[in-house]
């Protein structure tokens, strides 16, 4: 279940547009999960990755980043992550034609806030992960999700670590992977052909035998 929407300009963190569903079950007031998410916001900048999960308690936050706007949600761990990032796109794609030339000369905060009509409906459509559409996202490759790097709220927050870190410890292990399957792969390269040269000094051996001791 998504619980909270916010969206945000990445230069400033200016939140421009937001919608929240109250619910007893997180455990805590959603204020505080959106004052989180406006600290978050401060902490954006052009080098952070347009992607990212942090883990909050026991919610997440998804958010995406577009054309200098950050679109945030709060989920429970349930939820899927990629139709997260689904929704999180199509409201991206919305937001921008309506709003999208007004979002650099705004000066209140929320001042697309009728932009949570949109919200509430599309998120609507993606609540019940049951619905071919949906089906379909979770089985399909919408996006390699399991390489969105993985945070911790309180290390991004309190303990100040770049958002940006986070981009580059995700090509790292990206990075590491790949030569991990290289490897792997270089080795059984090697294990096959010396399992075939074996084969054949056994056939030239087994020839040489018959041919010189029985003839």
């Amino acid at each position: 279940m998504v619980l909270m929407t916010m969206i945000a300009r990445v230069g400033d963190g200016l939140p421009l547009a937001a919608s929240m569903q109250e619910d007893e079950q997180t455990g805590r007031s959603l204020t505080d999960y959106q004052n989180q998410a406006k600290l978050l916001f401060r902490k954006l900048n052009n080098q952070s990755p347009d992607r990212c999960t942090i883990e909050s308690g026991k919610m997440l936050f998804h958010y995406f980043i577009d054309k200098g706007i950050c679109y945030l949600i709060l989920s429970e761990p349930s939820f899927s992550k990629k139709l997260a990032f689904a929704y999180l796109e199509e409201l991206s794609s919305e937001f921008f034609v309506q709003y999208g030339n007004r979002v650099s000369s705004v000066t209140r905060p929320y001042a697309f806030i009728e932009f949570d009509t949109y919200i509430q409906k599309t998120k609507k459509s993606y609540m019940d992960s049951r619905t071919k559409r949906n089906l379909t996202l979770v089985s399909s490759e919408l996006q390699d999700v399991q390489r969105i790097m993985v945070s911790n709220i309180d290390d991004v927050l309190q303990r100040g670590v770049a958002l940006s870190d986070l981009d580059d410890k995700a090509s790292n292990l990206a990075s590491i992977s790949k030569k991990y399957k290289q490897d792997a792969h270089y080795l059984n390269l090697r294990s096959s052909y010396a399992k075939i040269a074996a084969v054949v000094i056994l056939l030239v051996v087994f020839i040489i035998y018959i041919r010189y001791w029985w003839l």
